[in-house]
C-alpha cells in the first residue's frame, strides 16, 4: 500500500519559501516575473508552496512498455526539482502503490492518499506518462489558490451533446458539465482529497462500471452540486512540447512517438471479425471498402458460412448479445493448426472502424512473447475488488501468449451469450495477468468524444454505424497516405483470405 512510498517533504519556514520561489522564476525566463501580473506575483505569494508539498502521481500501468515510459517520466520531473530547488516532491507510479490491478480507478486509493500525504502535502497532481511538465511554471499554476480550500483544477473537457459513454448525463445542456483532459495533468488541494477520503470510508462507491473514469471523477468530486465544479487553469495543456502555442503552457504532451520501432509486420496480426447472417449486406461491405485490404491474415466468423464474403461457421448458434461462445471459439482456432503462427489476434465486431498501419505502429511498443491485453479499458466493480476488462467493440488485441494462458487455466464461457469481453477480464483477472489501456481504441463513435480530445490522438478504431456515414468515418478519422500506399502494394502481392 502507500505506506511503501513514504513522503520524505515537509513544510519550511516562510523566509525559505519566499528565497524558493525567487530561484524557481529566475530558473525559467520563460515563465520568470516579466510574465506575470501584479495579481499573479501577489497570489504566488501569499499562498507559498513549496516542491516538497506536492505529490505527483503517474498514471501508469505495469506492462513494462508502460513502466519504461512512467519511469523516464518520474525521472524528468525529480531532475528538473533537483535543478530548482534540490527539495525534490514525491513522485509516485500508480500501478505500484497497492496490490489492487483496479486502483488505477483512483477513488478507491483517496483514503490512503490522505492518510500518508494530508498532514505532510498540499497538492495531488495526477499526469499521464506523456504529459510533460515544466516544473517552474506549474508550481506558479498551483500557487494561485489557496492550498487551504478545496479545489478540483485541470484542463476542461466537455460533451456536446449527451453520449452513451457517459449515460446521457446532463441530457438537457451536457456542455454544461466541465471534466478534466487526463493528458494535461490535473490537481486536486488537500482539503478536497481529506474530505472525499472520508466520503469513500463512509460510503462505498457506487458505481458498478468504470467506462470514462475522467468523467466519473469529475461527477464523484461535483456530488450533485455539493461538491467543487473544475477550475480551469489555462496553463494546463495538450499542445505538443515544441510547439510554438506551448510557450505559456505549465504541461504539454511529450513529443515522442506512440511508434517505438518499424511497424509490426502485417503477417504478424491476425484478424477475427465477429458477424452474423442478417449483417453480411450491411456491416462487411463497410469493412471491404475500408479497413480490410491491409489485412493480409484475416477471416469473418459467423453462424452462416456464406462464400461470397467468405464466413466461417464455427458452429456456435448467433446471440443477441454478449457473444462469448464465438469469442472462445476464435481463441481456440487462433492456437490451431487452421490459423498460421501468427504473434497477434485482433478481435473485432462487424461494426467496428480501425486503422490496422495505426495499429501495426502501436504493437511496435509492445513485446508479444509477454501476455498482453491491449484496448480500451473499462472496470466492474473496482472499489469491490472487481476486475479491468478490453471493452470489445473498440477492438481487443491479444498476444499469442495471453491466448496461451487464458485457455490452459480453462477458463471459459458460463453461456454462448455471456458478455465475452468481461468474461475474458474476469479470467486474467484470475491468473493474475493485466489489462492493458491505449485511449487510441474507443468504443463509440467519434461524435461520443470530446473534439478537444481527439485533436491531441491520432485514433486507432471508432465503433457503431449508428446514426453516421461509417465509410466518411472512416476517411476522416482513420485513413492515413500510408495506407493509400500499401493499397499499391497490396496489388502487387497476394492477399491472403484463410
Amino acid at each position: 500500500m502507500l505506506s511503501k512510498c513514504p513522503h520524505s517533504g515537509h513544510k519550511v519556514s516562510g523566509c525559505v519559501l519566499v528565497l524558493c520561489f525567487l530561484f524557481i522564476n529566475f530558473a525559467d525566463g520563460s515563465s520568470g516575473k516579466s510574465s506575470q501580473s501584479q495579481d499573479e506575483m501577489h497570489a504566488i505569494h501569499s499562498n507559498q508552496l513549496d516542491l516538497r508539498e506536492i505529490v505527483f502521481i503517474i498514471q501508469s500501468q505495469s506492462n513494462s512498455f508502460h513502466v519504461r515510459q512512467a519511469e523516464r517520466r518520474r525521472a524528468h520531473l525529480l531532475e528538473q526539482a533537483q535543478n530548482l530547488t534540490k527539495k525534490a516532491p514525491a513522485v509516485l507510479l500508480l500501478h505500484r502503490l497497492s496490490d489492487n490491478e483496479g486502483d488505477w480507478s483512483i477513488l478507491p486509493l483517496l483514503p490512503e492518499f490522505s492518510r500518508s500525504f494530508g498532514k505532510n502535502s498540499s497538492w495531488l497532481v495526477f499526469l499521464e506518462e506523456k504529459t510533460h511538465v515544466k516544473m517552474s511554471a506549474f508550481v506558479q499554476v498551483l500557487a494561485k489558490f489557496d492550498k487551504n480550500k478545496e479545489w478540483f483544477v485541470g484542463k476542461p473537457l466537455f460533451d456536446k451533446e449527451s453520449t452513451i459513454i457517459h449515460h446521457y448525463a446532463f441530457a438537457e445542456n451536457p456542455s454544461i458539465f466541465k471534466y478534466p483532459d487526463f493528458a494535461a495533468a490535473w490537481a486536486l488541494s488537500m482539503p478536497l482529497v481529506v474530505r472525499l477520503a472520508n466520503k469513500v470510508r463512509d460510503e462505498p462507491l457506487k458505481s458498478d462500471f468504470t467506462i470514462d473514469l475522467k468523467h466519473e471523477i469529475a461527477l464523484y468530486i461535483w456530488d450533485g452540486g455539493k461538491g467543487p465544479h473544475l477550475t480551469a487553469a489555462p496553463e494546463l495543456c495538450t499542445e505538443p512540447e515544441d510547439s510554438l502555442r506551448a510557450q505559456h503552457c505549465a504541461t504539454t504532451l511529450s513529443k515522442e512517438p506512440t511508434q517505438c520501432g518499424e511497424p509490426v509486420k502485417k503477417e504478424d496480426i491476425f484478424v477475427a471479425v465477429k458477424t452474423c447472417r442478417k449483417f453480411h449486406n450491411e456491416r462487411v461491405p463497410v469493412i471491404k471498402r475500408t479497413w480490410e485490404k491491409d489485412a493480409v491474415l484475416l477471416e469473418y466468423y459467423s453462424d452462416h458460412a456464406d462464400p461470397s464474403i467468405p464466413t466461417i461457421n464455427l458452429g456456435v448458434p448467433n446471440t443477441e448479445r454478449g457473444h462469448c461462445g464465438k469469442t472462445f471459439a476464435i481463441l481456440q482456432r487462433f492456437l490451431s493448426s487452421h490459423v498460421p503462427n501468427t504473434k497477434w489476434l485482433l478481435v473485432v465486431d462487424d461494426d467496428t472502424l480501425i486503422s490496422l498501419p495505426r495499429l501495426q505502429a502501436l504493437l511496435s511498443c509492445y513485446d508479444p512473447s509477454e501476455p498482453v491485453s491491449l484496448g480500451e479499458r473499462y472496470g466492474y466493480g473496482l472499489s469491490q475488488g472487481g476486475y479491468s476488462y478490453i471493452t470489445g467493440g473498440g477492438g481487443m488485441v491479444f498476444s499469442r501468449e495471453a491466448v496461451v494462458r487464458l485457455l490452459d487455466s480453462g477458463c471459459k464461457c458460463y453461456s454462448n451469450d455471456a458478455p465475452d469481453d468481461m468474461v475474458l477480464g474476469m479470467c486474467l483477472n484470475a491468473l493474475g495477468l493485466p489489462v492493458t489501456h491505449s485511449p487510441l481504441f474507443h468504443q463509440a463513435r467519434p461524435e461520443d468524444y470530446p473534439a478537444d480530445l481527439l485533436a491531441h490522438q491520432v485514433p486507432i478504431s471508432f465503433h457503431k454505424h449508428w446514426n453516421i456515414d461509417p465509410i466518411a468515418v472512416f476517411n476522416k478519422w482513420l485513413r492515413d497516405n500510408s495506407s493509400e500506399k500499401s493499397s499499391h502494394e497490396l496489388d502487387r502481392t497476394t492477399k491472403t483470405e484463410l
